[in-house]
This record gives C-alpha cells, structure tokens and sequence, in this order.
C-alpha cells in the first residue's frame, strides 16, 4: 500500500505518488512522458507525445456537453531536484520517498516536486474518472518548465480545439493568478587562464543559507550564496593576496543557492581565516533573521587544479562582486510586486572558463532587455560572453475574461469569500501559450505549497482536496 493510498482525493494523490516513483527533474522526463502516454492508451484517450516529451491527453466531453466550449488544462512534468546537505539519493535515477507530516506532504531529504506534480496528478485524476461531467478535456504536459520553459516553447498546439486555460501551476489556494513576468537564462561564459602559484590550498564554504524560489523568494531578504562567496573573497583579496583554484555554487538558475564554495592557493592562511571569521560575523548580523543557519568554514585542501593567474582571478572577483542580483525594480501599478529582478543561481568552474548563470525576470519586456544588457555589459569588459536560453515573454493581464468571471463566482459560492486576483513575479507557461494563441482565456490556481524549490518543499492535503473540489466545480459549470 502506498503512502498516500489512504488520502483523500483519493485518485489524485494516487497519481501523485505514481509519478513521484519517477525520476522527473528537468531533462530527464522521457521516463515519466511515457508513463503519461501508456495511462492514455489504457484509458483509450487520445494522446500526442512530441520529440521533446511533451504530452497532451484528450478526452472527449461527457454526456450533456458535447456542445460545450473545451478547457485546457495544463501543468508541467519536470521538477526541481534539490537535496538537503548529506542526502545521498541519486535523483537522476531514483524516486523520491513521501512523507506524511499532520496535513503536509514532504519528501525525505529533497524537494517533493508538488511543483509541478499535483496538476499532474489533478489532470490525470479527471482524465480518469467515470463520474465527473465536463466538456471535452485537452491536458497539456510540459517539460523543462523549470529550466527557461523549453517544453512550452516547442510545443505544437494544433491538436488543441480548447481557448480557455486553467493552470494548475500556483501555489497558493485562493489566489487566482491573472498575469506573470517574462524571463530568461543568461549564462555569462569567462575565459580564465591558469599558472602556478605557491601558497596554502584553502576550501572554504559558504553555507547554511534557506535560499529559495528565484521569483516567489527574491523580495524575502534571503542571502544568495554566491554572491556572499563574492563578498568574502574580494574582502580577503584586500588584505592577502591569494589565486583563485575553482568557484562553485547553486545547482538551478531559478533556486537562490543556499551553499557556494571556493578552493584557493593563499600567500596567508592564518590571514584568510581571520578574515573568514570576521566576515562571517558580518553576513550573521546581516542576516539574522532571513538566514540564521549561514556559516562559513574554512579548512585546509589538496589542490585539483594549477590556480588561476592574478588576471583571471581579479576578474572573477569582479564577476562576484559587481554583477546586479536581487530585485532590481518594483511595479508602479502593483504594490508589493516586484517587476524585475535577476539571480545568480549557477556558478561553476572549468578548466578553462568560469560560467555564470543567472535567472532574468521582469514583468516588462524592456526592462529585461536592460538586464541582458548590463550583464553583456560587464562580460565584455571582463573578455567573456553571455549566452541566453529558454526566453519567455510575460503573461499580461486580460482585462475582460469570461473564463476568470465564471471561476470568481464558483469560488465565491464554495468559499463565502472573494479569491485574490493576484499578478506573480515566478514565470508561469501561460503567456508562452497565449502568444501561440492569442485568442486564449487564461486563469492559473492551485493548492497552498512552501518552500517549493527547495528540500523543505511542503504541500497541504486538505488544501489539495479543497482545490479540487473547486476544479471539479468549475469543470461541471464550463456549459
């Protein structure tokens, strides 16, 4: 018996679990696309799997609706595969194991992919019921949202008869998601140069950061481990001289990184560790209160590599110390809505280039194009380049929807309240989607989650039986 088999929706967390035994994080998906299209051909739906591994599943309309206008309805396959500090769960190859915590579900040691597993698993429980009514049923199932939403880009969406969208990719219950912002990857690629250097090999650790969502989290006031790696090392090259042997940080663009190291050959040790420890001391006061975990630890190393020379070093250092993070502007029209903002989720050292990769965000097309810039910018003073993936446009809001009407009223006769009519700083694949149609009626929901792209990823149960409830409500109403 699963874990979950005793929950209520019954068939959703079901769907839930079958998926979580799936290896799923972003680019590796065929494992679960397939999965979703044998549950297709043992329904008798039909199915369209692409060379990508996205997966759109149709069923046709119940009786009583064969005239209704289609729903779409979409979430997305992949997940952020995070893992707390000593984990040892190869996620590329293995499932993840649920908990059940009072009325939160949880996955020991890393993320528990609800984001975005339950509209998954929400879909399929409507394509396989036999008592629901509803119109005809269009799902679509994307992949590698969480990398640059590179599944939505290449999907064709002509299989599709439906204009009105309910994504199921929000995480808060209540709060109808109506407009989100636009984004990019943008790797900066530094070319580096090596030469021996005699000192003390040094490691030193970052860590002990919450870190987070790259959109929901950015205005939170968390520390970004590579930043704060930045500002160490710069604060020690002040005082000693050393070269820097490899910078390391964060593991996804979109997650602010919780834990950053760097090795290095220094002139000082004794030096360095003070400096390590006075500036610990520093960030803690700093951040009290948003990171009370952050440490730094210095310890002795073995060399992997020859250092880098003091040119390429000092280049790092500036990479580190003066690229733009965190939220770079506010919205005007919205307040509390962050409008842009960029992250830098992804450091890694090569032999010979240092990469960078930060998560763009803005809400204004222009204003993300002035990110782009400043990073290219810097990148061509420094003698590097920047590459960009997976560029989406933002979801702007629709100020007549027939689709968000009906869904205020339902919600307002099940709940006795008004839902939030809420525009998001995350990315969301609906303004992708309206672009390929644009005619579209789009409205985002979901079931109240925390700490999503992160190992401390929780999601409510009762919150999960209240929205479908709702969902199955509204699909009922779609006449």
């Amino acid at each position: 018996m699963g874990v979950l088999e005793h929950l209520e929706p019954n068939r959703v967390f079901h769907f839930f679990e079958e998926i979580s035994a799936i290896p799923r994080g972003s680019t590796n998906t065929r494992a679960v696309s397939d999965w979703c299209v044998s549950f297709a051909k043992a329904r008798g739906l039909e199915y369209h799997q692409d060379s990508f591994n996205n997966v759109i599943l149709i069923k046709e309309a119940t009786p009583g609706y064969e005239s209704a206008e289609p729903v779409i309805l979409q979430g997305h396959l992949d997940m952020v595969c995070e893992k707390e500090p000593g984990c040892t769960k190869d996620m590329e190859k293995e499932g993840i194991d649920l908990v059940i915590d009072g009325d939160r579900i949880r996955a020991k040691g890393t993320t528990l992919g609800g984001d975005n597993g339950i509209a998954v698993a929400m879909a399929l429980a409507v394509l396989d019921s036999k008592e629901l009514s509803h119109p005809r049923v269009e799902v679509i199932l994307t992949i590698d949202e969480e990398i640059g939403m590179l599944g939505a880009i290449q999907l064709d969406m002509s299989p599709l008869k439906g204009r009105r969208l309910i994504n199921l990719d929000s995480e808060e219950e209540g709060i109808f998601t109506v407009s989100c912002a636009g984004g990019n990857m943008t790797r900066c690629r530094l070319p580096i140069a090596r030469a021996p250097y005699s000192g003390t090999v040094l490691h030193i650790t970052m860590g002990g950061l919450l870190g987070g969502h790259s959109g929901a989290d950015i205005d939170k006031g968390r520390a970004n481990a590579n930043m704060l790696l930045g500002r160490l090392l710069y604060a020690v090259k002040k005082k000693s001289d050393f070269r820097l042997i490899s910078a390391e940080g964060g593991k996804k663009d979109n997650a602010i990184p919780q834990q950053s190291q760097a090795l290095l050959a220094a002139a000082n040790a004794d030096l360095v560790r003070v400096i390590a420890a006075q500036m610990e001391a520093a960030f803690q006061s700093e951040y009290q209160k948003n990171d009370p975990g952050l440490f730094v630890e210095v310890t002795d190393a073995a060399a992997e590599r020859v250092p880098m020379d003091d040119t390429s070093t000092r280049k790092v250092l500036h990479l580190l110390t003066c690229m733009p993070n965190g939220v770079q502007e506010m919205s005007a029209d919205i307040e509390g809505l962050v409008q842009t903002s960029l992250n830098l989720g992804i450091l890694a050292t090569e032999e010979e280039e240092l990469l960078a990769s930060f998560c763009l965000r803005s809400s204004v097309a222009t204003q993300k194009q002035m990110l782009v810039d400043r990073l290219a910018c810097e990148m061509e003073l420094l003698g590097g380049d920047i590459q960009i993936f997976g560029d989406y446009p933002a979801w702007e809001y629709k100020h007549e929807s027939a689709l968000r009407d009906l869904m205020v009223r339902i919600f307002q006769k099940q709940y006795g309240r008004d839902p939030e009519i809420s525009a998001i700083h995350a990315g969301l694949e609906c303004g992708m989607f309206m672009g390929k149609l644009p005619d579209l009626d789009c409205i985002s929901i979901g079931p109240d989650m925390s700490e999503v792209h992160t190992y401390r990823e929780s999601m409510s149960i009762s919150s999960v039986g209240r929205v479908w409830n709702y969902l199955v409500e509204v699909l009922q109403c779609l006449k």
